[in-house]
């Protein structure tokens, strides 16, 4: 069985705030993740193998968005998110 198995996958978008690292300014950016939350229940077929990593597995999110645009007019350059944790655990 594989690790998709276990979860049920979505897209969401959650504001953070970040600095450009080019103008120094903060702001306010819409960043993409993956959230993949356990199911409630082990999928059918699984042996006892698959029950073990089950148990383990935690609901997590990964980032989608590695760059993103400064939102100050004068800026606008690319920059890519280092402020950011590229997954990050669910608490459920």
């Amino acid at each position: 069985m594989e690790e998709k198995d276990f979860f049920n996958e979505t897209t969401e978008q959650r504001t953070h705030t970040l600095t450009c690292p080019k103008c120094g300014q903060p702001g306010e950016y819409k960043v993409t993740w993956v959230v993949r939350r356990k199911r409630p229940q082990v999928p059918r077929g699984a042996d006892e193998r698959d029950r073990a990593r089950f148990a383990k597995a935690q609901s997590y999110m990964v980032r989608r968005d590695d760059k993103l645009s400064c939102v100050n007019v004068r800026c606008r350059k690319p920059f890519e998110i280092t402020q950011l944790q590229s997954l990050a655990f669910l608490s459920e």
